[in-house]
């Protein structure tokens, strides 16, 4: 009996020292993998937290404050208004001098308005990039460093259009944020947003460090948005960017200043994750001619683009959708001069491809003024090479792309060149001519018959084949006139 229990006991004991063998062995294992696994992670966060460090003590330290003031002139108004916007009484009216004398209007008082922004020192003589739209207007400028040194700033170039501009301040042996090359970011790699975002509120002048990743590249914003500022090839970060940011560096994990922070999206008024900024390359294309104070100049072709479709490709017996259909040329523009016709599609430029309106556009701004160029364009499905004198940007471009889209208006007609676009809406089947567009009510034009649709190809028995032809003929007419459409003649009175 005690020799069964005694082999009872052994069994049991060595089942125990089984079951704990196993387990100890099991846990050894899974130590053992996590031993292995550990480490890796650990790296990967230690290095990208010793990255941004080293950003915020490197490229920090070249990163300012700039406030601004300036002085706004508000006229304000009588007390008094009428219901219907205009006085009913009389100029010599008793009544109107009765308001006259008891409510004055008052004249115009001045406003001082503050900003903030951020800018980053590239010259250690004291030459701060930063955001037009921070400093164009600005009376004052005062740049606090982060050492809490202040200077007086003085704007030594701006150029709106890339909205980027350059303020000096006498100091001298400033840090210096190196430049890094925006054209080799790759989407998903990480970046650091540094600015002073609440900075005065916050009272310090110690930058602020945001960190993320490069969201999109090439992105546009809507010019409603941008007015007149060329807000496109822009990066997309979600990098945090608040108000007081703009102005301040988008720094790569090597300390390099890849873009320059300038707008956040968001519904809020607050970050809400999407913020861009002006890719650096851009900016050094013209930072020495801010510097210098001189003009910047852009190329200009003077030509309104657009994508090609689907299914204006197959319409013009394209093979693909690269490049762009030119759907307006302005009036004396290099483009014109050059032989550059509406509806040609332009597939080179300078022998590089272009593939899209963005393409040409930013290849186009880039090329130096007075530069001759071959344009590769496809016209009556036969490529034809063009040589083009690259122009000027002038200031009123969106003047004269207006004109250019629509004609003048003509005893009551507005027109259009005829267009792929137009050739479908309204059905047309004339080959030459321009398209009625709109005719206003109650105008000699209206009063003749003349409808939206019409196309208009003599004038007085002088051919009509464009938009040109069209504006020519109609500055010099008098009296009545004899227009011939598509649907016949039509006397258009004076």
């Amino acid at each position: 009996m005690k020799g069964k229990r005694r082999f009872l006991f052994l069994l049991i004991g060595l089942i125990l020292g089984l079951i704990i063998s196993v387990k100890l062995n099991f846990s050894t294992q899974l130590e053992g993998q996590v031993d292995k696994t550990a480490p890796y992670y650990s790296f990967l966060g230690d290095k990208l937290e010793d990255a941004v460090i080293n950003v915020a003590n490197t490229a920090g330290k070249a990163v300012v404050s700039i406030s601004t003031e300036y002085t706004r002139r508000i006229g304000v108004r009588r007390y008094y208004s009428f219901p219907f916007g205009e006085s009913p009484f009389p100029e010599d009216d008793f009544f109107r001098r009765f308001f006259e004398d008891f409510f004055p209007e008052f004249p115009e008082r001045e406003y001082k308005q503050i900003g903030l922004g951020s800018g980053v020192i590239i010259d250690p003589e004291g030459y701060i990039l930063t955001n037009e739209h921070v400093v164009g207007e600005a009376d004052k400028i005062t740049v606090t460093l982060p050492d809490g040194r202040e200077f007086k700033g003085e704007i030594k170039g701006k150029d709106k259009r890339s909205d980027l501009a350059i303020v000096k301040i006498n100091a001298h042996n400033l840090p210096v944020a190196g430049l890094g090359d925006s054209d080799r970011l790759r989407i998903g790699e990480w970046v650091v947003a540094i600015g002073n975002p609440f900075g005065f509120a916050l009272q310090n002048p110690e930058p602020t460090v945001t960190v993320g990743v490069v969201s999109a590249l090439h992105r546009s914003l809507s010019r409603s948005l941008g007015k007149d500022r060329d807000y496109t090839d822009l990066i997309q970060t979600d990098a945090a960017i608040n108000p007081g940011n703009s102005g301040g560096p988008l720094v790569n994990l090597k300390g390099e200043v890849v873009g320059i922070n300038v707008a956040i999206f968001t519904t809020s008024g607050g970050y809400q994750g999407i913020g861009f900024a002006i890719p650096i390359n851009k900016a050094k294309r013209i930072i020495s001619r801010l510097i210098e104070g001189k003009k910047v100049l852009y190329g200009w072709l003077g030509v309104t683009v657009q994508d090609l479709t689907e299914d204006l490709a197959k319409y013009f017996g394209l093979p693909d959708k690269n490049g762009v259909l030119v759907a307006k040329v302005l009036e004396n523009s290099p483009a014109q001069k050059a032989g550059i016709k509406e509806s040609d599609i332009i597939r080179k430029f300078d022998n590089k491809s272009i593939n899209n309106t963005r393409e040409l556009v930013n290849i186009v701004s880039q090329t130096e003024v007075g530069r001759k160029v071959k344009v590769a364009v496809i016209r009556d499905k036969k490529e034809i090479n063009l040589d083009v004198e690259i122009g000027s940007r002038p200031e009123n471009i969106e003047e004269l792309s207006s004109t250019a889209i629509s004609g003048a208006i003509w005893r009551g007609i507005e027109v259009e060149d005829l267009t792929p676009g137009n050739l479908r809406q309204y059905r047309i089947e004339e080959k030459r001519g321009v398209v009625v567009v709109n005719v206003e009510p109650n105008s000699p034009a209206d009063e003749a018959g003349i409808m939206p649709g019409d196309v208009i190809v003599e004038i007085n028995r002088e051919p009509i084949n464009n938009l040109s032809d069209y504006k020519r003929i109609t500055q010099k007419l008098k009296g009545n006139a004899l227009v011939r459409t598509n649907r016949g003649y039509f006397i258009i009175k004076e």
